[in-house]
């Protein structure tokens, strides 16, 4: 079975009722806020309403909130090869 992973891209401040509705019938209340919905003519109604604000994918399973998190998270920049402490002990030793 496959799902959509529907995350709301734009804010729908100033919308009128009907767009915000919709959001909100989807789960959708933040930016950047994704859910995970199966693949049915009533969800794809609902999207088409708000395919402006929203960004749509089809996906095999639906993933957790910390999957979700994970997956949204920078590289830390750099990597950690030695401790610093192992470095001393072996400058000690040497």
């Amino acid at each position: 079975m496959s799902y959509f992973r529907i995350t709301l891209v734009r804010s729908a401040i100033g919308l009128p009722r009907r767009s915000t509705g919709v959001l909100m019938a989807l789960g959708l209340k933040k930016r950047m806020q994704t859910v995970f919905y199966p693949v049915t003519p009533d969800v794809a109604g609902q999207i088409m309403k708000v395919k402006e604000l929203v960004s749509v994918r089809e996906v095999e399973k639906p993933l957790s909130k910390l999957e979700v998190h994970l997956e949204r998270k920078p590289d830390p920049g750099y990597y950690v090869e030695k401790r610093a402490e192992d470095v001393l002990k072996e400058m000690r030793q040497a």
